[in-house]
């Protein structure tokens, strides 16, 4: 007859506690625990010891609570009755949970009536050995998911209703928007309910809301459903109305930089700047007036222009000449052949179309006019004691063989 035996696990990954079905086995025998597991030893009714993962011998040395038993002699009879627990600590997942009525509250939003179901999934795992083996399982010869779900059952019904209520309307979660809130929720329940369960030696792991019944096809439920919906999509609307401004103000912004970039680019090939652009422009603008007769605007032109014709040179030389033409202030000089008044610098007469010989003025002694440079004041008939340069207008010397002036020989 065998004196020792080897007691393990023979449960599986659903179970949460184990008996061993060999009771009052003998001193020596072999208790094997694995990694996930611990072992609780009962003597008379009581959990005296408690085994971690390894081979263990039950000797005196590793029983120390029971070792005063040990030392009589009871020709290889027990002298106590004895019994092992195996806890598994491995985390149970998908374990089912749900509501087993609706949940009725009112709704945070639009302040009707309502009621909801939920459901999920949870995890579990063995926390505290002895509380779990004391508290739930007593002299059961094992405790699986669905009986200690069953135990639960009550707890979860009642917790998750209240706490359920009380977290939409503390967050203020309408329930047409619940479903984007459901890990916030989840999260929430856990740690509430956390507490329960470990009162009993069972660690929450983890809690999941996977679906929320609504009360779809309800009248009242569907109005308000149509109205958020309704409102929602205005808003909706709202926002994709501004967005599309903001990409048509951008997509304006753009074109405006592209052109502005390609006119630069232009103005640059062509040899301009913006400056002497502009000033072309203003030409332009002064000829119009010129011609249409608005000699009011003259005194702007002119002085607008005095600063154009050295900016834009031979860009709009032409241009500017041409509307200044008739335009320029007068100098005073008058047409040697037929008296009328001559602009400055004049090279033909406006009236007769007779060619003025020389350029440039002069005061005639005699009368005290502004006349053009010439032998003779074509005012009072002054005879001039020295000629003018025919390049520059400059009075030079009688006799003089080179202006004075500009060097023009004669």
């Amino acid at each position: 007859m065998a004196i020792a035996s080897v007691i393990k696990y023979e449960g599986d990954n659903s179970t949460f506690i184990w008996k061993h079905p060999r009771e009052d086995f003998k001193i020596g025998t072999q208790l094997i625990v694995h990694e996930s597991q611990e072992a609780v030893f009962f003597m008379d009714g009581q959990a005296l010891d408690l085994f971690g993962a390894g081979r263990h011998t039950l000797q005196t040395e590793n029983l120390p609570l029971i070792g005063k038993y040990l030392d009589r002699n009871f020709d290889e009879k027990t002298a106590f009755h004895c019994e092992v627990y195996y806890i598994n600590k491995v985390e149970q997942m998908a374990i089912r949970w749900g509501t087993d009525s609706k949940v009725e509250f009112m709704e945070p939003t639009y302040k009707f009536p309502i009621q909801i179901g939920a459901s999920g999934e949870m995890s579990l795992r063995a926390d505290d050995s002895r509380k779990l083996l004391i508290k739930l399982a007593g002299t059961e010869k094992a405790l699986n998911q669905q009986k200690i779900v069953q135990s639960f059952r009550a707890i979860l019904m009642t917790r998750v209703k209240t706490y359920f209520a009380s977290l939409i309307k503390e967050k203020h979660i309408s329930v047409f928007e619940i479903d984007e809130h459901l890990e916030e929720i989840s999260d929430e329940l856990k740690a509430k309910l956390s507490v329960d369960f470990k009162d009993y030696g069972v660690a929450l792991e983890k809690f999941f809301v996977t679906t929320v019944v609504k009360p779809d096809g309800e009248p009242e439920y569907e109005k308000f459903k149509s109205l958020h919906f309704r409102q929602y999509a205005d808003i909706a609307e709202a926002k994709l109305q501004q967005q599309l401004g903001i990409i048509d103000a951008e997509t304006k912004a753009q074109r405006t930089i592209i052109e502005s970039k390609a006119t630069a680019q232009k103005r640059e090939q062509e040899g301009y700047t913006y400056q002497q652009e502009r000033g072309f422009d203003v030409a332009q603008d002064v000829a119009k007036n010129e011609a249409s007769g608005q000699f009011t605007n003259m005194g702007v032109g002119l002085g607008t222009m005095t600063g154009v014709g050295g900016v834009i040179g031979g860009v709009v030389g032409g241009a500017v000449g041409g509307a200044f033409a008739s335009t320029e202030s007068q100098s005073g000089a008058k047409c040697a052949k037929c008296g009328t008044a001559l602009p400055q610098n004049a090279k033909f007469c406006l009236e007769c179309g007779e060619k003025v010989v020389s350029v440039g003025t002069v005061v005639c002694p005699a009368c005290g006019k502004t006349v053009l440079k010439g032998k003779f004041c074509p005012e009072c008939g002054y005879k001039f004691e020295s000629s003018v340069c025919p390049k520059c207008g400059t009075a030079v010397p009688n006799g003089a063989k080179f202006c004075l002036e500009c060097g023009e020989k004669f």
